[in-house]
């Protein structure tokens, strides 16, 4: 699998790996974390719920979709690529696999990566003796 920068009008670079001719765009992501677990947000423009697809081997996270775009025509000004988004994540062992939840929403996809029970904090009270 090649590996290329793609640079885009306006100066935008788009990190992207190539295998058989198709394109890969890596999705914009922001994760937050709370004491319950990990939230992923991922920016899927033009992607429906049909055509994504979220894996999960040994703690690697791998979300991959393909837009389409459903409009007939010639497109006379495109301001963002529809194509194949792929994107990655190595995940800590505090996250609970068997209890992520996955929501698509308007283009945006939301994962809900709980920590197990064992990772989340606690507060122990102290007995009176």
């Amino acid at each position: 699998m090649d590996q290329k920068d793609i640079s885009v009008k306006g100066g935008r670079n788009i990190k992207s790996q190539e295998q058989t001719r198709d394109l890969f765009i890596r999705p914009a992501v922001d994760i937050f974390e709370t004491d319950q677990g990990l939230t992923l947000l991922a920016d899927l423009p033009g992607v429906a719920k049909e055509d994504l697809q979220i894996d999960i081997d040994r703690g690697l996270l791998t979300v991959q979709a393909n837009a389409r775009s459903h409009l007939g025509g010639e497109p006379i000004l495109c301001e963002f690529i529809h194509g194949n988004f792929y994107r990655q994540f190595q995940l800590p062992d505090t996250i609970d696999s068997e209890k992520i939840a996955a929501e698509m929403n308007n283009g945006v996809l939301t994962l809900q990566l709980p920590k197990s029970e064992a990772a989340k904090p606690r507060h122990i009270e102290i007995s009176a003796t």
